[in-house]
């Protein structure tokens, strides 16, 4: 970004008063810089370098960062209310305790990222990367994480509620203890996750992936697991009551003290070897 001798004047008394409320900054090299509590608001930082700068507390509330390169950025407890950072680089950023309510990460980078305890209420993280990203105890009530990577992604106590996770691969993803209630993941991957103790109440998982994925513990009430792939998955203690599983394929699963009352299976649904779903109490679809 070329700047005139004025705009130049302007932008170092900003930098100074760490005032740069509405400036454009577009293209900016803010490499290493220092901006910690800085009022941001409504500042255009499109394609900016902020690699490993410090935003922490920053007030950075309907800014623009689309593409903005923000490695290992320190934006702890910073305001992105609202924000655009769709395309940014946010790998291994520090976003802990952020507020990101209703911002737009829609196809960024933030791989092995901290969004821990973060506010991500109705933020648009679809097509995004998280993959080895930390979102414990975040709050992803209503987000979109449509097509979203989460693999590797620690999810633990995070809360789910209303999100949109259709086509999200969650791999090997940390979910426990998560709640989940009514969420659709309808053909999500969630191969070899841990969804131990997470409340998956009335979740549509119609076709999903859940081969050798933990669910010991697991809330699953009224869920929809038809055509799901449960193989070889654990189901110690988990609550299948009135669920569906027609065309589901549970072999080689661990269902013991599962509880199966009213669940709704088919011919067609395929069971451990030796496991009595009758016994159990689950109810065969005429």
């Amino acid at each position: 970004m070329k700047l005139s001798q004025e705009e130049l004047s302007e932008l170092i008394k900003a930098i100074e008063t760490k005032d740069l409320s509405g400036l454009d900054l577009s293209e900016a090299d803010l490499v290493s810089a220092s901006l910690s509590g800085a009022k941001l608001s409504d500042v255009n930082l499109n394609n900016a370098d902020l690699t490993d700068a410090d935003l922490s507390k920053a007030d950075m509330r309907r800014t623009t960062l689309r593409g903005a390169d923000l490695r290992r950025a320190n934006l702890s407890k910073a305001n992105l209310n609202q924000s655009d950072l769709s395309g940014a680089k946010l790998i291994s950023a520090d976003l802990v305790d952020a507020d990101l309510i209703n911002a737009r990460f829609i196809g960024a980078k933030l791989n092995d990222a901290d969004l821990s305890k973060a506010d991500l209420i109705a933020v648009d993280l679809s097509k995004a990367d998280l993959s080895g990203a930390r979102l414990i105890r975040a709050n992803l009530s209503k987000a979109d994480l449509s097509s979203a990577k989460l693999t590797r992604a620690d999810l633990s106590g995070s809360d789910l509620r209303g999100a949109n996770l259709i086509g999200a691969f969650l791999s090997n993803a940390n979910l426990s203890g998560a709640k989940l209630n009514s969420v659709d993941l309808r053909w999500v991957n969630l191969s070899k996750a841990d969804l131990s103790g997470a409340d998956l109440s009335g979740v549509k998982l119609v076709t999903a992936d859940l081969s050798e994925a933990n669910l010991s513990e697991a809330k699953l009430g009224k869920a929809d697991l038809s055509e799901a792939n449960l193989t070889g998955a654990n189901l110690t203690k988990a609550d299948l009551s009135e669920t569906k599983l027609i065309g589901a394929d549970l072999s080689g699963a661990n269902l013991r003290w599962a509880n199966l009352a009213e669940a709704v299976y088919a011919r067609n649904t395929i069971f451990p070897d030796g496991f009595d779903p009758k016994a159990a109490g689950a109810i065969l679809k005429a």
